[in-house]
């Protein structure tokens, strides 16, 4: 190939290159000014201000005020269980029993021991009233008068461990029965008869108590004050329970219990309300949501509740600005009052926002009223003129 051929195909590669590059530029600049001049219709909004009665959700978790672990006191075998797991039981009803045949035994070996410390306590006192007479004579030896003092003192030691060692047998007696200390519900029994127990080691079961419940939740520390209120006025129309599969749950409760201590790393405050629960709607562990009836005390910021969507955990709504373009906007969540939500930061008063149709946004969009488009629509006329 000549020097006049490379130059040639020199020339001929550089604009295949420009021209290449020349065609992805317009190609984007033909996708901005689509987007740019894209319109969406949607229905507006607009932020106002006004005094807001509605309620703030907090998650909650259903707590007894009771609960007890119950273990083995004593060792040996399950030989009877007296209640079916899941149980009503009152306090002081029996729930299981462990073969208390040795423990039996031990109550009368330490009986008879006791008595024997006893009568040996009667003689020694009957010598010693003896030999008090005759020392006031001064018809005895002082030493044996003192050996009979000691002899009393003793036996009288020997009759308090005697007594002792009773109230300890007849202690474990009473422990190879295990009985509910409160009244409340038994879960699913952990052992079955003729299970070996240990004290100390082996869970026999759980107690909780169902009615009252406690339901416990956790508030930021600028809503303390208010908490402390409802706590004082013990007013139970402030409070309502949502149960997991959506319905409400019809008792009333009020506010007993504020921690004394706020969470540093978290800013809350965990608070108590306390509910009736006889019918045992209410289980532990349960988690449900605390709707807490509230006023502001002064004119908030509320945009329709629709308008708001949620991203990876952040609410956000659209803002129309002066150019009729979609702007994204984060926004802080106050108390929700019906079909409207108060903003606590991210929108003005009065700002233009889009309501319906905000799935189809994107940032920077522009958009019209969707009745408007529809309007001219049917008039054939282009939309967004």
């Amino acid at each position: 190939m000549n020097k006049r051929q490379l130059l040639f195909a020199f020339f001929l590669g550089t604009a295949l290159v420009w021209t290449s590059c020349g065609n992805k530029d317009a190609k984007k600049q033909g996708a901005a000014q689509a987007q740019a001049e894209k319109v969406v219709p949607v229905t507006f909004g607009a932020a106002s201000h006004e005094i807001v009665t509605g309620t703030i959700s907090y998650p909650a978790t259903v707590k007894p005020l009771n609960e007890a672990d119950l273990f083995a006191e004593v060792s040996g075998y399950i030989t009877k269980i007296y209640v079916s797991d899941g149980a009503v039981v009152s306090k002081g009803q029996a729930l299981y029993e462990i073969d208390g045949t040795r423990y039996n035994a031990a109550v009368q070996q330490a009986k008879a021991s006791l008595q024997v410390a006893q009568t040996d306590l009667d003689r020694q006192k009957r010598d010693l009233a003896r030999y008090q007479t005759l020392a006031d004579k001064d018809a005895i030896a002082k030493q044996v008068f003192d050996n009979a003092v000691s002899a009393v003192a003793s036996s009288q030691a020997q009759v308090e461990s005697a007594r002792a060692a009773l109230v300890t047998a007849s202690t474990n007696l009473s422990r190879s029965t295990i009985r509910a200390p409160f009244a409340g519900t038994v879960g699913i029994s952990q052992v079955r008869l003729g299970a070996l127990v240990n004290p100390g080691t082996t869970l026999l079961n759980t107690l909780s108590s169902t009615s009252p419940i406690a339901i416990e939740f956790q508030v930021n520390e600028k809503d303390i004050s208010k908490f402390v209120q409802m706590q004082s006025s013990r007013s139970s129309s402030d409070l309502s329970l949502l149960l997991p599969d959506g319905s409400t749950y019809e008792g009333k409760g009020n506010i007993t219990t504020i921690d004394r201590a706020v969470d540093p790393a978290t800013g809350t405050i965990k608070v108590r309300a306390t509910f009736p629960n006889n019918s045992n709607v209410l289980r532990a562990g349960m988690n449900i949501t605390m709707n807490v009836s509230t006023t502001s005390a002064n004119e908030e910021i509320v945009v329709p509740y629709k308008a708001v969507f949620e991203q990876l955990g952040v609410f956000n709504l659209y803002a129309v600005n002066d150019s009729s373009k979609a702007e994204i906007r984060q926004v802080k969540l106050g108390i929700k009052a019906g079909d409207k939500v108060v903003i606590k930061e991210g929108v003005k008063d009065g700002e233009k926002i889009i309501v319906d149709g905000a799935m189809n946004v994107q940032n920077g969009v522009k958009v019209v009223d969707a009745a408007t488009a529809a309007q001219q629509a049917a008039k054939g006329a282009p939309q967004g003129k």
